[in-house]
């Protein structure tokens, strides 16, 4: 079995000067007091900085916006999460027992955090030149695999913009029902265009959520409506 030093240059291209800081990045709060969550905290930032230097280069016609919208997709927490299974970085953290039973190691959360982590502690040991290089190689797939910006926007801004360039009053929102237990409640929401008589309902865990699918909705139909005028 590979040892963590191994594993960390084999995976991350990166060999650690100071073993303490990848132990302390692959430790769980669960498993020691010495843990990874001051490191997440300053991997975090080293990372946005990192991908924000990628995409500047990627893309020289993005703008703000598309170049926002696009590191948030690199570094949410499902693309992190993503990217450390498919290093086995799982594997490799050391967890409390409580977090073993309950298959803490294949936890996206945990798994987003602790690369992160791994993040600071390489910059740290090998400055933000070597940190960003890490990153650069784990990320480079994604940056060339993300859709066009305009497809990032959510549904409530798309159809915002949509309306808006048509001269249009923006939509009317509003929340039609709230049920469920206090800690589990769902929301339905509707979203109406009045100067095109569209309207549609939406569900989600919060009221946001519900609106963004109600707004799907209409700007679905609305692009319906429009292929059909010009057939």
């Amino acid at each position: 079995m590979l040892t963590a030093a191994e594993w960390a240059e084999g995976q991350l291209g990166y060999a650690f000067r100071d073993p303490a800081l990848l132990d302390a990045a692959l430790t769980h709060r669960s498993a020691s007091k010495r843990n990874y969550e001051r490191l997440e905290f300053l991997g975090d930032s080293v990372l946005n900085f990192a991908t924000a230097v990628v995409l500047y280069r990627a893309f020289p016609d993005g703008d703000e916006g598309d170049l926002s919208r696009y590191r948030a997709t690199l570094v949410s927490g499902d693309s992190l999460a993503a990217v450390a299974a498919s290093l086995g970085l799982g594997e490799q953290l050391r967890l409390g027992s409580g977090e073993l039973k309950s298959g803490g190691f294949r936890r996206s959360s945990i798994l987003a955090d602790s690369l992160e982590a791994l993040f600071g502690a390489v910059y740290l040991d090998g400055g933000i030149s070597e940190a960003s290089a890490v990153i650069e190689r784990l990320f480079a797939g994604r940056v060339g695999q993300l859709p066009q910006a305009q497809e990032l926007k959510d549904p409530k801004t798309r159809l915002q913009e949509h309306l808006q360039a048509r001269g249009l009053h923006l939509p009317v929102y509003a929340v039609e029902e709230v049920g469920g237990e206090p800690h589990d409640q769902w929301f339905v929401a509707s979203c109406e265009v009045a100067a095109l008589d569209l309207r549609a309902r939406g569900e989600g865990s919060s009221r946001r959520r519900a609106e963004q699918e109600a707004a799907q909705r209409v700007l679905e139909a609305l692009m319906a409506d429009e292929v059909t005028a010009h057939d």
